[in-house]
């Protein structure tokens, strides 16, 4: 009698684990520049798909220590190719993965700010001169991309050794916008991708920072080395043309198109 009831049980077993299995989704790590380009997108795939995406947003470098901690993402999503690139010769990754954009720096303040927001910094520069400045964003610089060409911004402008004592830190560029935008702070300098959201665009004053100040943000995407099926088409579904223009709409710059 026992025996024949695990005979009945096994097959059960298989089929409930098998099901489990499937029904668990699939583990994305993104910088946090992409939390709007890629809500869209992972919602699009998904109804497409069929499938289930988990997304995790932070810090680049931040998520890149996770993966060298055995984090059990499928696919990355980085804001700086070093840390791609660094993960591949590490022996991390599928290979070396993609170019998937170019980003793109903004100061941003809130619509009724008295900062006055401009593409040279003229108005970030008058502010800090007169005293009226008291607290800008920026993004960690410790482990956030965007944070680092932030730096490079301001030392560009001459403002670094002036503002350092007013910068608010992010954890990562999406808090540094959270602050910017909210009042927190009087302004910041953030990711375009983040002031280019419906949810965003109506609520600021923002201005575009030159390229030539700063580093190139080149952005690079990798199938870990335990990626599944799912994460394998999410990554070549994001090279398809109609995801494509979804970044561009977000302000990003794609492979193979001009600044």
């Amino acid at each position: 009698m026992k025996f024949a009831f695990s005979r009945i049980l096994a097959p059960l077993l298989l089929v409930l684990f098998t099901a489990v299995a499937q029904a668990a989704p699939t583990n994305i790590a993104a910088a946090a520049d992409l939390k709007f380009v890629l809500e869209e997108l992972s919602k699009s795939f998904e109804q497409q798909s069929g499938e289930k995406l988990a997304v995790t947003y932070g810090a680049s470098g931040a998520i890149t220590t996770q993966i060298v901690n055995g984090a059990p993402f499928q696919l990355f999503l980085s804001a700086d190719e070093d840390y791609v690139l660094k993960l591949s010769t590490a022996g991390l990754t599928k290979d070396e993965g993609v170019l998937y954009a170019t980003g793109h720096l903004v100061i941003v303040t809130p619509k009724n700010a008295s900062l006055q927001v401009d593409s040279e910094l003229k108005g970030l520069a008058a502010a800090l001169k007169s005293g009226k400045l008291q607290r800008f964003a920026i993004a960690n610089p410790e482990h956030a991309p965007y944070g680092r060409r932030a730096v490079e911004v301001l030392k560009h402008a001459g403002l670094w050794e002036d503002i350092q004592s007013k910068l608010v830190l992010g954890e990562n560029v999406s808090q540094a916008a959270q602050f910017a935008t909210s009042g927190s702070t009087d302004g910041g300098i953030v990711a375009l991708s983040l002031v280019k959201s419906p949810q965003v665009i109506n609520t600021v004053n923002y201005a575009e920072i030159p390229e030539s100040w700063h580093s190139p943000q080149k952005q690079r995407m990798v199938l870990l080395k335990n990626a599944d099926s799912t994460a394998k088409a999410f990554y070549d579904y994001l090279q398809q043309p109609a995801a494509r223009e979804i970044f561009r709409r977000y302000g990003f710059v794609l492979p193979g198109e001009a600044n």
